[in-house]
């Protein structure tokens, strides 16, 4: 990715974090192995492609990480979802602390936590439920948010929910 980044591109505008691993669960029957891969995707991944894009990101960069209601403190929380909110919890807290970090540099981080979205992941987690957004509007979205969001927000983290399943 660093040799792609430095003979390709040389800079980078924008990332988005949309990347998800899912897993429902019962918290008694999950392992610690089931929570490392979980948070491999939703967290690690999140933390180590970031600190690749780093060096080429710039003033007016903006990082935007995709996390869920789930992990939003004091929402409505499902059973069997402990390591999957859990691990969006976690990369809001870590894109609030680089937008600290970085804020000196100019270069954002925002969270959009996203409620429900027609999405395979939903219907794995409930089947049947009709979200009242398709995942095209919610690209759409994101798309929008990316480009423009950094002029009014670093280090927040928006709930983008009409509705709880």
């Amino acid at each position: 990715m660093h040799s792609f980044l430095s003979t390709s591109w040389k800079k980078v505008d924008a990332v988005v974090h949309n990347a998800g691993s899912f897993m429902l669960k019962p918290f008694s029957e999950s392992t610690q192995k089931d929570f490392e891969d979980i948070y491999k995707v939703n967290v690690f991944a999140v933390a180590n492609l970031t600190r690749v894009c780093l060096p080429y990101l710039q003033k007016g960069s903006h990082v935007v990480t995709v996390s869920s209601m789930g992990g939003i403190q004091g929402s409505l929380k499902f059973a069997g979802l402990a390591a999957y909110s859990s691990s969006k919890g976690a990369v809001i807290t870590l894109s609030e602390l680089l937008a600290e970090e970085y804020k000196e540099r100019e270069i954002s981080f925002n969270v959009l936590a996203l409620g429900a979205v027609q999405t395979e992941m939903l219907e794995e987690a409930f089947p049947g439920y009709q979200a009242p957004i398709k995942a095209s509007e919610m690209a759409d979205y994101i798309f929008d948010f990316t480009l423009t969001g950094n002029k009014y927000f670093n280090g927040k983290v928006l709930q983008v929910s009409s509705t709880n399943p």
